[in-house]
């Protein structure tokens, strides 16, 4: 498992990277551009470069690109779809130029409009999208469920993978707060293996590229979207622990998007801590295992 945090790009593409060794991280998140404005940063090919030669020295291993906030894929105004349509294709095209493991989307919200519409409409922007960008994958994020964003129950990611076509560029990304507040229980080793059954039944664990790991400030349910720093909420360490551990994460890129000791996001010994929660939950598994056996 490669895990690693949200970093900024502040001063340029390439000091996300350093940002992130700084934090002795394997992996990074950034955003393309600001995630609460439509303007896009001019990047260019030496941007690019200066990333990829960046990466190419550092420790860091993959990246992952956040799209921003505003986009809304399932609205039914056309100017939003539009400009959502615009947003996701510069990412992902971002994406495409840096080798990022995928853009991580938030599909949109339905509010009260029908589900089946809206997951049309968003499918058709994802689809859209992925048609003009060459290879970077769309990463649908599980969300928490609150004011009617699309995509917190498999289901619903299932229907939007298949609205956009279905093809191997469209992913998943699983949050542990989100799963959490979302109803799917991931405190115990059983509980967390039934709810994997469950979304490769629905949606494919093929799809699945990139792990989310945040504690919960809310409780089990609650459907709100509240993270809290790993091992000081609602999940537990000792659960954190065993969602990191659980084997078929192997190899995937995991960032936390915790708030930090001072709030300005993770530190050095937030993604060391991280990796402490993963050892003791492979420890965890083993004992597990060697009862049962027993």
């Amino acid at each position: 498992m490669l895990i690693g945090a949200h970093v900024s790009t502040a001063g340029g593409l390439a000091k996300a990277v350093a940002r992130g060794e700084q934090l002795g991280c394997d992996s990074i998140q950034i955003f393309n551009q600001s995630p609460r404005m439509w303007r896009p940063t001019a990047y260019g090919e030496e941007d690019f470069a200066a990333f990829r030669e960046a990466m190419d020295r550092s420790r860091v291993s993959a990246v992952i690109i956040h799209a921003v906030y505003l986009i809304n894929c399932a609205t039914p105004d056309r100017t939003l779809r539009r400009k959502s349509l615009a947003s996701l294709t510069h990412a992902l095209r971002i994406g495409d130029a840096i080798n990022a493991t995928g853009v991580v989307l938030h599909p949109g919200a339905r509010k009260d409009a029908p589900l089946g519409p809206a997951i049309g409409r968003a499918g058709k922007v994802i689809g859209a999208a992925v048609a003009e960008s060459e290879a970077c994958p769309v990463l649908i994020e599980q969300m928490a469920g609150h004011a009617g964003i699309l995509g917190h129950t498999f289901d619903e990611i299932a229907a939007l993978t298949e609205a956009a076509g279905g093809g191997d560029r469209v992913g998943m990304c699983l949050d542990s707060c989100h799963l959490f507040v979302s109803g799917y229980d991931i405190t115990t080793i059983g509980a967390i293996g039934d709810v994997l059954d469950e979304a490769d039944a629905k949606v494919g664990l093929d799809r699945l590229r990139a792990l989310h790991i945040n504690d919960s400030k809310v409780p089990f349910g609650a459907n709100l979207d509240r993270h809290e720093n790993l091992g000081k909420g609602e999940i537990g360490g000792r659960s954190l622990g065993l969602f990191l551990s659980e084997p078929r994460f192997e190899g995937l890129v995991a960032t936390l998007e915790t708030p930090g000791p001072a709030k300005q996001g993770p530190v050095r010994g937030d993604i060391a801590y991280a990796r402490r929660l993963r050892s003791l939950g492979v420890k965890a598994r083993d004992r597990s295992r060697a009862g049962s056996s027993g």
